[in-house]
């Protein structure tokens, strides 16, 4: 009698203890989920102060001014709709690319641009153009450099566009729009790329060269297109496609 009494106390003992591990593991979960959701509101509503107070007639400003309220609504849906924490997180990187957004069109300004912001994991090892760039595609000039300009009236925050690591800057055309396409403009798009961001320029930072090197396993192979660059040979990176803040962790600057 007093062996069963004893094996009962185990058992209840047993089940008393999995339903507090129970409890606090959920009790965890939750917490997680409402920083995250917290973190993802605090980053949108920044975003949205900023969209609805600047106003600009500066053609590069007003257009990275629309980019950035493109991600804005981009955030508001994912955050209507995000029940995990990961979804959460997606909502915090596209309002903080939208911020990006505003800090080029502040800079375009003359303002100021504001604190820095956390890096964004698409970005990372795109680095940024420190210099200017012209290349002749298919008959059609593109332009891109660091600053904004007449001919360059469109900023792109660094990431990761078709496998190719394209860095941050202000640029002619968005061609990465293109690029993300399918069919012929997909490859004009990588004709830009390969041919503005040839290894013949000598200027590239480490991060981005691991980052192109790296690349290879993933990007497939586009043979030779017009003697521009060497797709066939693997001179592009390549990894997740996506867009995000080019400044933070690169590693450098080309």
């Amino acid at each position: 009698m007093n062996g069963m009494l004893l094996v009962l106390a185990i058992v209840a003992i047993v089940a008393l203890i999995v339903v507090v591990v129970q409890r606090g593991g959920g009790k965890l979960k939750q917490t997680q989920l409402d920083d995250a959701r917290a973190e993802a509101q605090r980053w949108y509503e920044r975003l949205g102060g900023q969209v609805m107070n600047l106003h600009a007639d500066d053609p590069a400003a007003r257009q990275a001014l629309a980019d950035a309220s493109e991600r804005y609504n981009a955030a508001g849906g994912q955050l209507q709709q995000a029940t995990t924490v990961r979804q959460f997180e997606l909502a915090r990187e596209s309002a903080l690319e939208g911020l990006a957004y505003v800090r080029a069109a502040r800079l375009a300004m003359g303002l100021d641009p504001g604190p820095e912001l956390p890096p964004l994991a698409a970005a990372r090892g795109a680095g940024q153009l420190t210099r200017e760039r012209e290349v002749s595609v298919q008959g059609h000039a593109y332009r891109a450099g660091p600053q904004p300009g007449p001919d360059t009236p469109y900023y792109y925050p660094g990431g990761r566009v078709q496998g190719r690591p394209v860095p941050a800057g202000w640029y002619s055309t968005p061609v990465w729009k293109t690029a993300l396409g399918a069919g012929a403009g997909v490859l004009g798009g990588m004709l830009v790329f390969d041919a503005l961001f040839s290894p013949a320029f000598g200027d590239f930072d480490g991060s981005y060269a691991d980052g192109y090197q790296d690349g290879l396993q993933d990007g497939g192979d586009l043979g030779d297109a017009d003697g521009i660059g060497d797709f066939g040979g693997g001179d592009w990176g390549g990894g997740d496609s996506g867009g995000g803040w080019g400044g933070g962790d690169s590693g450098g600057d080309f």
